[in-house]
């Protein structure tokens, strides 16, 4: 006699896949929200809804701004975003609503509109964030924006870092205009009100500044890196950012073959103008230099030379190297202080 197994039905097997993905499926998404829910809960007591008050009819206050900002120190530092305040001036009053249910009043410590960083001072003790380094994101990571967009407080959506090293021009308006490097760009929902917010990687960390809505599902955010730590630093300690100017406009601009090989890289800038009375026309630039190097640092792009423009360069001599119809020139110039307007 011969025994057979009994077979499985191949319904039943299909069946049983089904329900198996559909569990892994899940606790993925379990694992995703409870993340989520946990940055949330941890960020909520840090993050601000921002009201700027101005001067109105008869002595009184009147709102003149909003945004989102959320505290960096314990003893009452918030951050946000330079167009949040305005052209404020040191000293303005802003009302900082928390979570708690305190309304707490914060002044306007320092702007750099060039960076789009504010600073405030807040009247009493605050819950401070963690932050982290914008330099160690990778495209696809998850990110959680919180804000305050439309008023409606602590305001929170996800979403991954669609893109890094995004470029976004800051200032303006009868003033300078520089470009902030290395901006995130996110497709987590940001709106009006959310400037200002914090982006916060999957541990809790704020890793980037809210400051812009580029479209639908594409905001973009400043990131918290060394450089930005330096103009917080700045502005908490001196009230303002100090830049080095030399007055010159730059282009990409491949080398010569002689003076690539020469030089050991392929690329330098070429200068477009150069502003009359300022520290490079002093030097002895014009236009069509290619400008090789700066300080002893080489330049590629005009971001490069950004780099390069801060405050321990002004007024401090500076080697440029320079080629000149296919000749090197060493140059000398002293860097002014930028002047801002507003």
């Amino acid at each position: 006699m011969i025994s057979m197994a009994r077979a499985t039905p191949a319904g039943s097997a299909g069946n049983e896949l089904r329900d198996e993905a559909a569990r892994v499926s899940a606790q993925a998404l379990d694992a995703y929200s409870s993340t989520v829910v946990g940055v949330a809960e941890a960020l909520a007591p840090s993050v601000a809804n921002l009201q700027v008050r101005g001067a109105g009819r008869g002595g009184s206050e009147r709102a003149v701004g909003a945004g989102s900002g959320f505290a960096i120190t314990p003893d009452g530092f918030l951050l946000t975003c330079a167009h949040v305040v305005g052209r404020a001036r040191p000293g303005r009053s802003v009302v900082a609503n928390l979570t708690d249910g305190r309304d707490v009043r914060a002044s306007v410590i320092g702007s750099d509109r060039l960076s789009d960083l504010a600073v405030l001072r807040a009247e009493e003790e605050l819950v401070p964030v963690a932050l982290g380094d914008a330099d160690t994101l990778r495209v696809g990571q998850l990110v959680v924006a919180i804000g305050n967009p439309h008023g409606y407080a602590s305001s929170v959506t996800a979403g991954v870092v669609s893109g890094l090293g995004r470029s976004l021009p800051a200032g303006g308006r009868r003033g300078p205009v520089r470009m902030i490097e290395n901006v995130i760009q996110t497709d987590a929902a940001l709106n009006p009100g959310n400037s200002g917010g914090a982006l916060v990687d999957g541990t809790g960390r704020v890793v980037g500044v809210n400051t812009a809505v580029a479209g639908v599902g594409l905001g973009l955010a400043m990131p918290i890196n060394a450089a930005t730590r330096s103009i917080v630093f700045a502005l908490m300690r001196d009230g303002r950012v100090r830049r080095a100017y030399i007055g010159v406009a730059v282009a990409p601009r491949a080398l010569p073959p002689s003076a690539a090989a020469r030089l050991g890289r392929r690329h330098a800038v070429q200068v477009l103008e150069v502003v009359d009375g300022a520290p490079a026309a002093r030097a002895g630039l014009v236009r069509g230099d290619l400008l090789v190097a700066l300080d002893g640092v080489p330049v590629a792009d005009a971001g490069d030379v950004q780099r390069l423009m801060v405050a321990e360069r002004i007024d401090r001599p500076i080697a440029a190297a320079v080629l000149r119809g296919g000749r090197e020139r060493d140059l000398e110039l002293v860097p002014d202080e930028l002047a801002t307007a507003g």
